[in-house]
Order: C-alpha cells, then sequence, then structure tokens
C-alpha cells in the first residue's frame, strides 16, 4: 500500500514538474515571436548637411519623445562628401542635402527611395564679418584692401559654397577677389574662420550667422543672385530600416519639428 502511494505520489511530481517546464517552454516561445523591431529598438543613421546641426540635434529629443525605442546618429558634413559616402556603400538611412545637386546624383544612380524624395526647407546666403569688423557692410566691399582674406565653402562639394559663388559671379566680384579666398571644406568651418580671425569675411547661410553670436550679417545676397536654396531629403535604397526612416522623414514635416526649424532661420518648404 506504501508502495503505490509512493509510487502515485512521484508520478504526480514528475507530471507537476513536466508541466511547469512545458509552461515556461510556451512563455518563453510567445516571448520571441511577440517582440518586434520596434519594440528592441531601431538605430537610424542619419547624413545631415552640416549647417542644420543645431537644428537636427535640437529635434532629436522630441523625436525620441513620440518613438522612444529609436536611436538616432547623425553624421554632419558637406553635402558633396556625404553623397560620395553613400555611393561608396555607408550604412545610411537617411540624407539631407543642403541642395539639389546631390540628391538628384544618388537619385539618377537608384541609391534612393524616389517615393521618400521631397523638398523640406529653405534658407539664405549673407555675407558675414565678426561683431567688431568695419569697412565691410555689402559685398562690394571685399575689393577693398582692408579685406585681405575671405571664405567660402568649396563650391564642388560644398553647396553654400557653390551658391556664394553663384552670388559673387552675379554680382562681377568673383574673378577679382579669387585671390583671396580661403575655400573651407563646409559652411561651419567658413562660419569658425571668420569668428576667430583668420579671415575678415565670409558667406555662409542666413542660419548659421543666427547660430553665433560672434559674427555679423553685413548683407544678404539678393535673391536673383543664385539658385533657390533647397534642402532636400530622401531615405536611402539599402536602408535596412526603411520603415522606421520615412517615420523620420515625415516627423521633419510635422508642426513639431516645423517649429524647430523655423526658430533656427530655416523655411519650412511644403
Amino acid at each position: 500500500m506504501k508502495s503505490k502511494r509512493f509510487f502515485s505520489l512521484t508520478t504526480w511530481i514528475l507530471v507537476a514538474f513536466l508541466a511547469v517546464v512545458g509552461c515556461n517552454q510556451v512563455t518563453n516561445n510567445t516571448r520571441d515571436v511577440t517582440s518586434t523591431p520596434q519594440a528592441q529598438g531601431t538605430e537610424l543613421i542619419i547624413s545631415v548637411a552640416a549647417s542644420m546641426q543645431d537644428a537636427m540635434k535640437a529635434i532629436e529629443p522630441l523625436y525620441r519623445d513620440k518613438y522612444p525605442n529609436s536611436k538616432i546618429t547623425y553624421n554632419f558634413g558637406s553635402s558633396g562628401s556625404l553623397q560620395q559616402q553613400i555611393e561608396q556603400g555607408a550604412p545610411v538611412d537617411v540624407f539631407i542635402s543642403a541642395a539639389e545637386k546631390q540628391i538628384e546624383a544618388l537619385d539618377q544612380k537608384n541609391l534612393l527611395v524616389p517615393s521618400t524624395r521631397k523638398n523640406l526647407l529653405g534658407n539664405e546666403v549673407v555675407l558675414i564679418a565678426s561683431q567688431t569688423a568695419t569697412g565691410i557692410s555689402n559685398f562690394q566691399d571685399l575689393t577693398n584692401n582692408q579685406v585681405q582674406r575671405f571664405s567660402i565653402g568649396e563650391p564642388e562639394s560644398v553647396p553654400a559654397g557653390q551658391y556664394a559663388q553663384e552670388v559673387l559671379t552675379a554680382l562681377n566680384l568673383y574673378d577679382v577677389i579669387k585671390p583671396k579666398i580661403v575655400f573651407a571644406k563646409d559652411v561651419r568651418q567658413v562660419l569658425s574662420y571668420v569668428e576667430t580671425g583668420n579671415v575678415d569675411a565670409g558667406i555662409v547661410y542666413a542660419t548659421d550667422a543666427q547660430s553665433s553670436n560672434q559674427v555679423k550679417v553685413v548683407a544678404t545676397a539678393p535673391k536673383d543672385s543664385h539658385k533657390p536654396i533647397i534642402y532636400p531629403i530622401a531615405v536611402i535604397q539599402r536602408s535596412q530600416n526603411q520603415e522606421a526612416a520615412q517615420e523620420f522623414v515625415q516627423f521633419l514635416s510635422s508642426d513639431t519639428a516645423k517649429q524647430v526649424f523655423e526658430k533656427y532661420g530655416f523655411t519650412p518648404l511644403n
């Protein structure tokens, strides 16, 4: 009798043990099935024109508030350099250029998701000098002997430099002052050169000038002296996170993002 009771108790314990193990296995399997990329977190790499870095850094926490499981990594630089990186296979999800030239080149090589391409922002071209500078009040003053060194971005790779060259050419100044020009790797380097006194003046975007309390705007380029300044955006075709990347692009057109862009001097475009 005792033997039968022992056998029954042992059997019951074994059955209970197997039931617990089975439940744990089902629970683990269920967790694996229901886990999604959004739940695990998505990292987006955004290549952005250098002139946008202040605004984009301000937008990042607002985006995380809406998508708390997402992580944003910015890659700032000249639009031409960023274009080359993408062409060479750099892992980029979204590209924001400071000119249409770079976006168009990538589009021609089928490196963009066409439906995501849009014009995001507008800007202006301005002539700046240090806060203490005197004798520079317009673009024509760049020909004066008082201006020894003057900076713009490299026109071939820096959209701000391309626009600067267009302005100076339209005003019949480029060939005259070319010997004075110090070319910079991006528009923020132009700003830095003026801030530190390495050059007497420079041409940057209005948004760059607004970001510094060490420089002043002495003139704004006539709108008909250069191509319209447009910041286009698109998702990169090889992105492994296209759904999240498209959400990011859409967020940058939201009222929340537009308010930030306007605060930093950009003009949101439809």
